[in-house]
């Protein structure tokens, strides 16, 4: 499929079949969260690979009771991890540079998903504190992305969306 017809097809999935991911196409989207661009390089960023029904439950939980996470068959955790870019870049690389590379690393996941025909789906609203206890993760690292993935059980429409001439300008505001 043509990168475009990608992004134009693919939607935010939250119903998911009851059969597992291939691991062969989880380990084909953390490679390509993997060659994702990051700031200087440093790759601030790690991602949870989480398949357990427990701990899903328990993410679920975390994520505001949205129950369709814990029926996706995988969920990928993507925590930014702010001492990588805190060395180069100061306090910006802690605050700001992370958790750009986290989120690009899991835009670049999403789309690999949707070219392997799976559905996913970025879960931003949770408990960020109760996501970091659930993957015990160390102090420092910040739950910043949750993609849901699975072989779809639903095509929903596209939401709409603004047209090109309210979001982008030339120049300036």
């Amino acid at each position: 499929m043509d990168f475009f017809d990608l992004i134009d097809k693919r939607r935010s999935i939250r119903a998911y079949q009851a059969r597992a991911v291939e691991r062969n196409k989880i380990d084909a989207i953390v490679n390509a969260a993997r060659l994702a661009p990051s700031a200087g390089g440093l790759q601030a960023y790690d991602i949870v690979i989480v398949d357990d029904a427990e701990l899903k439950r328990s993410l679920a939980d975390a994520a505001l009771a949205q129950d369709f996470v814990a029926a996706a068959p995988v969920i990928l955790a993507f925590c930014a991890d702010a001492g990588r870019n805190e060395s180069k870049y100061g306090k910006r690389g802690a605050a700001l540079y992370c958790i750009q590379d986290a989120t690009i690393a899991a835009a670049y996941a999403q789309l690999a998903a949707a070219s392997l025909g799976l559905g996913s789906c970025w879960i931003g609203a949770f408990d960020e504190a109760a996501v970091a206890r659930v993957l015990r993760a160390p102090p420092g690292i910040r739950p910043v992305a949750l993609i849901a993935i699975g072989h779809g059980a639903e095509l929903p429409e596209r939401p709409p969306r603004r047209p090109i001439s309210d979001i982008a300008r030339h120049g300036h505001f």
